[in-house]
């Protein structure tokens, strides 16, 4: 019995020592590892919220009592754990603050420095107004109740943010903030993070008199400009656009948390949260397609080939499907009639499942999706036009705007509330 005892013993070691070995050879270049980073520059002793501990749970923990997903103080909670999108599937999660508010797209002119106004039921501008210069993404507010266009004034210093009432479609008058190319809102409305392209800055702000709360920099993140949030809301990844990285953001601390650097290609453009809100979607205008990233460990895990100049990512109303939108160029400025296309991707397999050309060519960019979910409305970038697509069978209009369309919202949206960017809600 001792002798088998110790053969025993003999084996279990010579497979935990086999098992080391292999787990040593498959461990990752340390190159490749992620950057931790501190946040460059803390926010002042006198902000409260500066200091702020998150509750010391992994981030997304699910409780196995509860099933519940313990978000960051102040946040709404998350109804589905394997959806952070149910609550807005369809025009009955639309939200009453919303009721009686003009059904538009708000279109931001780049080159125009002005807003288009289109009527989703006629598909025809019916107003155009100016706003400041270099407008990038038209923004819904965390609350719903503003839609902030952002103008970045591109080689400027005058930035400024042009608030928009969503019940008249008119805009009010604009607060100067430094650098405004995109924003976005902490899960729990605390907050406005303007993203300071130019400056490699995230400036934290008062969500309604943008206030500026303190800054979190992040040096190597070379145009940083768009981002997602965890299920919990605990962090936020950050593409840097000229630099083949992410970065990594803890929401409640406000610090950089560290930063990943791309396998392959060198310009990641827009991210989605999948419906678990712990992958995530990166699109690379430079490696045509998207990257799948697991945000909690924050390693890269998969790629999905799309189409050329792969730049917006958009989810279907029942977050089963994303909508990729290949901008046909690897061009910051792109040339007219590119090869543009929308790829549809299964979001549980993470297959293409079809993709549709722009007939003639195109530069689809940044938009969204209908209350319904039934229209894809998409800026013609280059081609200065607004993309209206059939979700079903692919069929596009196209309706002309101003100079170099961008980052567009349809409004109104389902949902509780908005993070921001182009109208991503939950």
């Amino acid at each position: 019995m001792r002798l088998k005892i110790s053969f025993l013993a003999m084996g279990a070691l010579l497979a935990a020592g086999a098992a080391q070995a292999q787990q040593t050879a498959n461990r990752p270049d340390p190159q490749d590892e992620p950057i931790a980073a501190d946040s460059p520059k803390p926010f002042p002793d006198g902000d409260p919220s500066a200091t702020a501990k998150a509750p010391p749970a992994p981030s997304g923990a699910v409780t196995e009592q509860a099933l519940v997903v313990q978000t960051i103080p102040g946040m709404p909670p998350v109804p589905d754990i394997h959806n952070i999108y149910s609550e807005a599937s369809g025009p009955d999660k639309l939200s009453p603050v919303v009721a009686h508010d003009l059904e538009r797209i708000y279109v931001p002119n780049l080159r125009g420095n002005s807003v288009s106004v289109i009527d989703p039921k006629t598909y025809k501008v019916v107003d155009t107004f100016p706003v400041g210069r270099s407008p990038q993404h038209v923004v819904p507010s965390w609350d719903l109740r503003t839609l902030w266009v952002t103008n970045n004034s591109e080689g400027h210093t005058d930035g400024s943010l042009t608030p928009i009432d969503p019940l008249t479609g008119k805009p009010g008058k604009a607060i100067a903030v430094d650098d405004p190319y995109n924003m976005y809102f902490t899960p729990d409305g605390q907050n406005a993070i303007v993203v300071a392209e130019a400056h490699r800055r995230l400036d934290f702000r008062d969500p309604h008199s943008m206030v500026l709360k303190g800054s979190v920099e992040a040096p190597l993140c070379e145009g940083i400009n768009h981002a997602a949030f965890s299920a919990d809301g605990r962090y936020a990844i950050f593409t840097c656009e000229f630099g083949r990285y992410l970065a990594k953001v803890d929401t409640v601390n406000r610090t950089l948390l560290g930063m990943l650097k791309l396998s392959k290609g060198g310009m990641p453009q827009d991210v989605l949260a999948a419906p678990d809100g712990h992958k995530f979607y990166v699109a690379d205008m430079h490696a045509d397609g998207v990257f799948i990233i697991d945000g909690d460990s924050f390693r890269e895990t998969g790629f999905i080939p799309t189409g050329l100049g792969t730049h917006g990512l958009y989810p279907s109303r029942d977050a089963k499907l994303l909508y990729v939108a290949n901008r046909g160029s690897h061009m910051v400025h792109g040339p007219r009639h590119s090869k543009g296309s929308v790829s549809v991707v299964d979001m549980a397999t993470d297959k293409v499942l079809k993709t549709w050309p722009i007939p003639g060519g195109g530069s689809p960019d940044m938009g969204n999706v209908s209350a319904d979910g039934r229209t894809l409305w998409l800026s013609g970038r280059f081609d200065d036009v607004v993309y209206a697509i059939d979700t079903e069978s692919g069929a596009m209009k196209q309706i002309p705007v101003g100079a170099e369309p961008h980052g567009l919202t349809v409004w109104p949206q389902p949902g509780r509330y908005s993070i921001g960017h182009t109208g991503i809600m939950r």
